[in-house]
């Protein structure tokens, strides 16, 4: 960013609010967050995920498709209903925003798996075909990406400053206990609806202020498990290794945390014996999942989120609790927006990570 003739190299803006006992809250406080770092993005992109949000659905995979020609649509729909059982399909609810130009199409599709689709999988699970369909979709029909494909939970993004895009989706008009936004300033790669955060795979959606600078190993290292990065954006890589990593390979999400935000070599020799045979094993075996580059990143999934820093702090992070309420932003402002005085505040230090999960018991509500 420019403010005057100095520049500012941390733009973009990352924001979170989660309710732990999964009392569900509309998305004014969101938008009221994001909002307040409306200078950290310039208008090429804005994005909220939002769990919760489909109650009546909520034991049906939510399909959020983006298509940019009727050819595209058809074609994703075709593929779909080969592959799934649709129990319901519409337009995704949005309204005339003058700062909004030439938006695509938006289609929504609550469905289930079509048993025989997962013969062909030779004993995968679910997660898997939704995983294939997502990489299908955004790699060979054409015009067509999917968004988001998590049960109870939906990304709405496009160009533009992040609350035209929450006006432009009625984002007001939707209950979730989790939301998360992003307000973008692109650096190195373009500002089109697909390429804005958030990125999505399964229930997983990645917000992020930083570059990923590590994007090509990242890259390669995913496609050797059939990932394919279409969407023009190194943010995409961190979705995946989530998915890959937490989901497919069960390592515990402290040490995908460690693995993407490993310590130095200097700084694992000082550890005592057993701890630094550890984070040797995670360097050795996951050193081309590691993230490079300045990055302060918020992770949302069913049930909780995750916030996490480069190893050095090159971007902010500050959390804060208030009651029931936990909050992550990339400005301490932007959670004081919504709550004013916090019961408790700190930053994600360096190589660290903030997790926040539903408290026992706890159901979205309300």
């Amino acid at each position: 960013m420019r403010e005057g003739m100095v520049r500012i190299p941390s733009g973009c803006a990352i924001s979170a609010i989660m309710n732990v006992k999964g009392i569900r809250f509309n998305g004014e406080a969101i938008i009221r967050s994001i909002t307040c770092m409306h200078e950290r993005s310039n208008g090429l992109g804005g994005g909220f995920a939002a769990y919760g949000i489909y109650p009546r659905f909520r034991d049906l995979y939510a399909l959020h498709l983006l298509y940019e020609s009727d050819r595209g649509r058809i074609d994703a729909e075709s593929f779909i209903k080969d592959n799934f059982v649709v129990e319901h399909s519409e337009s995704i609810p949005t309204r005339p925003v003058v700062s909004i130009t030439d938006p695509p199409m938006f289609y929504r599709y609550f469905v289930s798996v079509r048993p025989d689709s997962l013969d062909a999988l030779r004993g995968e699970d679910e997660a898997e075909l939704l995983v294939r369909a997502t990489m299908t979709v955004n790699n060979c029909i054409r015009d067509a990406f999917m968004v988001s494909a998590g049960k109870n939970m939906g990304v709405f993004k496009g160009v533009g400053f992040p609350e035209d895009i929450a006006r432009f989706f009625r984002l007001e008009e939707y209950e979730g206990y989790l939301w998360t936004a992003h307000g973008r300033f692109p650096t190195n790669t373009p500002g089109w609806w697909g390429g804005a955060h958030p990125f999505g795979i399964l229930d997983w959606t990645v917000v992020h202020n930083g570059e990923v600078s590590s994007y090509g190993i990242n890259k390669r290292y995913l496609e050797m498990f059939g990932y394919h990065l279409t969407l023009q954006t190194d943010t995409e890589v961190v979705a995946y290794l989530f998915d890959l990593l937490h989901r497919r390979q069960k390592v515990p999400l402290n040490l995908v945390a460690r693995a993407l935000a490993s310590p130095f070599w200097k700084d694992i020799d000082r550890m005592p014996e057993e701890e630094r045979a550890m984070y040797k094993a995670i360097r050795m075996v996951y050193g081309p999942a590691m993230l490079n580059g300045p990055f302060s990143i918020i992770v949302a999934f069913n049930g909780g989120m995750m916030g996490l820093n480069d190893r050095i702090k090159l971007r902010p992070l500050s959390c804060g609790k208030k009651d029931d309420f936990v909050l992550m932003g990339s400005e301490e402002s932007a959670i004081r927006s919504i709550v004013g005085d916090l019961d408790e505040v700190w930053d994600v230090r360096a190589g660290e990570m903030a997790l926040v999960q539903l408290e026992e018991g706890g159901v979205a509500v309300g």
